[in-house]
């Protein structure tokens, strides 16, 4: 006989959390909030969450009318602007899933994505058209290109591709929808890795995973949003959903601030200044562009508090420069697509924030301490737990509800004993603020001991003449590997091989010191923004080391 007492269940409404459900309530409750994009035909546009919120309703209804099913994966190649904010709710809202792609990767791998994920439609910018043509011809199973536009600013395509306008496409419809309530752990969106070595993965996420991620986001320790923000999210749409900010947004009623293709430092600096921009976040590459911007300029932010640091590691000097000369708080974070992305963020509690501000500064480079949502590990090689105590380093494991489980299409789980690898090597101290000593397949390991290639790259940025630089291992005949160090210059600036090498002495162990520089107009790029070391381990492969 079963005696097993049922659990005693609470008595609380079964509300699904859709993303559908972010929208309505910014439309119901924050309807007047403005929504203002530079759009790509060049004018600025502005409107509502409330106007937001019918047009992405129009769009459920075209796409419906096109016998779009739930499930169906429909793909956007855009900038951020207001109509790809339309495109994210109006596919996720009926059951469909908003595949956003990055249009800076190559062609090819353009096309393997949209045929991976079996994207039915894809809609563009006009800017992309070229690309689009291309395209077409490749992916075969795509129904319809729809270009983010209306009639009269329809590309000319070289191809027979078929082409609509997205407004033509929402005209018919009058937006007299309701979102259905779906089930929450439907696929939402799909977001595919860069790929920099091996075939894109996919990360499909679920509408509970991204509202949960919004949740995450917003909170004071995150990025803090609310209804007083005004937010430009300098992150592209098509990276992560933009870091979660196109959902954070309307969950707390700020406003929103698109910038469309133009991310030159003039152009950003322009538009946070005419928004009253508060917050904005982004890649460490464009955040360089800003400052020497107004370097040059000699202007100042009238209203910019706070921004958010990720995507790769964010130099130390940059951190100094956001809030030493401009007063604007500079929040180091890191994620992954597998993450949704938000994982940690360095944000200090009350006890840290009494302490001296050197120890204050050095927490504060880190990459941070985890949100609610997010549970991280360090192990060895022997996959053993190891001690928080910021020496020791280790594997980063994660684990929480907007981290993947497996890949789209992919029968294997990555995990391990339940946790992700993240293929970043880490410390974690005493206070669980994680460091970020490399990636996995970045460290240099020079006569069996490690160096670490962030660390070096941190100390050459520190100098007043380096743009940019990047520490990668260079074959060595006597310790297997040692560190060249290449490095792009400040414009107008000068330093020498010989003096960058004398600026290393002191500030870390002498024989993490480079073996040699070689100075480079530009470095290169993933199409995420972070720096391309597997193309540089390409160009300096055949270097030869002087003490080699």
């Amino acid at each position: 006989m079963n005696t097993t007492t049922p659990p005693l269940l609470g008595l609380m409404m079964d509300v699904p959390l859709t993303v559908s459900s972010l929208i309505a309530h910014a439309a119901r409750h924050f309807g007047d909030t403005e929504i203002v994009s530079r759009r790509i035909e060049g004018d600025m546009h502005r409107y509502t969450y409330r106007s937001c919120e019918k047009r992405a309703k129009q769009l459920a209804q075209a796409l419906i009318a096109l016998d779009v099913q739930p499930g169906e994966r429909i793909g956007t190649l855009a900038w951020n602007g207001y109509r790809h904010l339309e495109a994210y709710y109006g596919t996720t809202g009926f059951g469909a899933v908003c595949h956003t792609i990055n249009p800076r990767l190559f062609p090819e791998q353009i096309a393997w994505i949209i045929n991976d994920a079996d994207d039915s439609y894809v809609m563009f910018d006009t800017n992309l058209a070229r690309l689009v043509d291309g395209l077409a011809q490749c992916c075969p199973r795509v129904r319809g290109w729809i270009a983010f536009a209306d009639d009269s600013h329809l590309p000319a395509m070289q191809s027979s591709t078929p082409l609509t306008s997205y407004e033509t496409l929402l005209e018919p419809h009058d937006g007299a929808f309701d979102w259905p309530l779906l089930d929450e752990r439907q696929a939402s969106y799909l977001c595919y890795t860069s790929g920099t070595t091996g075939d894109p993965k996919g990360a499909l996420y679920s509408h509970r995973s991204i509202v949960l991620h919004a949740f995450g986001a917003s909170l004071p320790n995150a990025i803090g949003l609310s209804s007083r923000d005004s937010v430009l999210p300098v992150v592209p749409m098509f990276h992560v959903n933009a870091w979660g900010i196109p959902h954070a947004a309307p969950l707390t009623g700020a406003k929103l601030v698109f910038p469309g293709n133009r991310l030159d430092g003039k152009s950003l600096f322009e538009l946070m200044e005419a928004e009253r921009v508060t917050c904005s976040n982004g890649v460490p590459t464009v955040w360089l562009g800003l400052l020497d911007y107004m370097k040059e300029a000699g202007v100042r932010f009238s209203s910019l508090q706070r921004v958010g640091i990720g995507g790769s590691a964010c130099p130390p000097a940059m951190l100094r420069t956001f809030e030493d000369e401009y007063g604007v708080e500079a929040i180091h974070g890191w994620g992954m697509t597998e993450m949704s992305p938000i994982g940690t963020l360095a944000k200090l509690n009350s006890e840290q924030s009494q302490r001296p501000p050197e120890e204050q500064r050095r927490l504060r480079e880190k990459q941070g301490h985890v949100i609610y949502g997010v549970d991280m590990k360090i192990v060895g090689d022997d996959g053993r737990d190891l001690p928080w105590d910021g020496v020791t380093f280790g594997e980063l494991h994660v684990r929480g509800p907007w981290v993947i489980e497996r890949y789209f299409q992919k029968d294997d789980s990555p995990l391990v004993n339940g946790w992700l690898p993240t293929g970043d090597v880490a410390t974690i101290d005493q206070d669980g603020f994680m460091r970020i000593t490399d990636r996995s397949k970045d460290l240099i390991k020079s006569g069996g001991e490690w160096i670490s290639s962030i660390e070096v790259e941190n100390v050459a940025i520190a100098h007043p003449a380096v743009a940019e630089a990047a520490c990668i291992a260079c074959a060595h005949r006597k310790w297997s590997q040692r560190p060249l160090l290449v490095v792009s210059k400040r414009k107008n600036a000068e330093v020498t091989r010989d003096e960058l090498l004398a600026f290393y002495e002191g500030k870390v162990a002498k024989w993490w010191i480079p073996d040699d520089v070689v100075f480079v107009d530009e470095l290169p790029h993933t199409a995420t923004g972070k720096l391309h070391k597997v193309k540089l381990r390409e160009m300096f492969r055949e270097h030869v080391l002087p003490s080699a």
